[in-house]
């Protein structure tokens, strides 16, 4: 085949691609490594030494032209491919525009930002501690007995004889006073985890415990800070009442009522007719648990407090089954739009 037929046999195939990746297969057939017009060059050795000359003139006037058909191809192909391209990209502006679905804070997340906020302004600082805990600091260092039920696998999800899932963030509290030294003013929010399910109960739910550690500190302080709590959560009318109770960690203990917001303190369905509702439970720091951290007991006093978010939630907006916070149903979730 001489160069005439090989330049128009390569124009034939060029002409006949329809896109960028067709022609750049014929050029590779006739220009590349391994190409027709490279295999022309390759065979001169076995030329006579005088044509030599003349014939390598010829193939590279047919490799200029080539690659001026080719160049010449890919432009016109190139601006064919942006036109149908913008042709399929086409926009009509009088077409009513596409309704886009504002999202919401979820009302878990909801009340943890209300609550940090709150007690920022308290002057508590955040301190989130692992969710995978020791024993020790779970429930030996809160001065938690052996033989105390919470520590069953039946209520507890342990990974190891030593490590868990942390059943509370009192953990935490630990973990500060041991590398800190009083005042300590310090709020403890995330998830916890226990073996309980069923309408108001969650295996997995979000708890804030706060931790006050200072000289002269008394139940006093903690319940004014609750009424603060109470009125800047629920309403400016609400008020709050103590009942003893017991914890391991706290002595004297105390659950913490809050005056049924729905109907004021008069009894109503919410609050079982009793015009309170308890949504945490608190105490003054045990001496014991003071001592394991090596706060002296003699020169500091403190209090700790913790709540379940779920249940703040649940009392602030008027929810009955804990599941609807984690079911991700859009129809619910859309309730909480600002």
């Amino acid at each position: 085949m001489d160069d005439f037929d090989l330049l128009q046999e390569a124009t034939q195939e060029a002409e006949a691609a329809e896109d960028s990746r067709a022609l750049y297969e014929v050029k590779m057939k006739f220009l590349g490594r391994t190409g027709k017009v490279t295999a022309l060059l390759k065979g001169m050795k076995e030329i006579a030494q005088e044509s030599r000359p003349a014939f390598g003139k010829k193939v590279n006037a047919l490799r200029e032209a080539l690659e001026e058909k080719f160049a010449s191809l890919e432009e016109k192909i190139k601006q064919r491919e942006l036109e149908k391209k913008l042709a399929g990209e086409n926009i009509d502006v009088t077409m009513p525009g596409r309704h886009t679905k504002q999202g919401a804070l979820h009302p878990v997340t909801r009340v943890k930002d209300r609550l940090i906020d709150l007690f920022s302004g308290m002057g508590f600082e955040v301190f989130e501690g692992p969710e995978i805990e020791s024993e020790y600091y779970n429930f030996t260092a809160l001065n938690t007995p052996a033989d105390h039920p919470a520590r069953d696998m039946q209520d507890t999800f342990y990974l190891t004889e030593e490590f868990l899932l942390r059943t509370q963030t009192s953990a935490g509290q630990i973990r500060v006073m041991e590398q800190k030294k009083p005042p300590i003013k310090i709020l403890s929010p995330g998830r916890v985890f226990r073996s309980d399910d069923d309408a108001t109960h969650s295996p997995m739910f979000h708890q804030m415990e706060g931790l006050v550690v200072d000289k002269h500190i008394t139940l006093c302080d903690l319940q004014g800070m609750l009424d603060e709590f109470a009125k800047k959560m629920f309403s400016e009318t609400s008020k709050t009442r103590l009942r003893p109770s017991y914890f391991p960690f706290t002595e004297p203990s105390v659950e913490v009522d809050v005056s049924c917001a729905a109907c004021g303190g008069k009894g109503c369905s919410l609050c079982k007719g009793t015009g309170w509702i308890e949504v945490l439970g608190a105490g003054m720091v045990n001496r014991r648990v003071l001592e394991n951290c090596g706060v002296d007991p003699d020169e500091y006093s403190g209090f700790a407090f913790g709540m379940g978010i779920e249940r703040i939630a649940m009392l602030k907006y008027g929810i009955n089954n804990i599941k609807l916070l984690t079911e991700n149903d859009t129809r619910f979730l859309e309730q909480f739009k600002d």
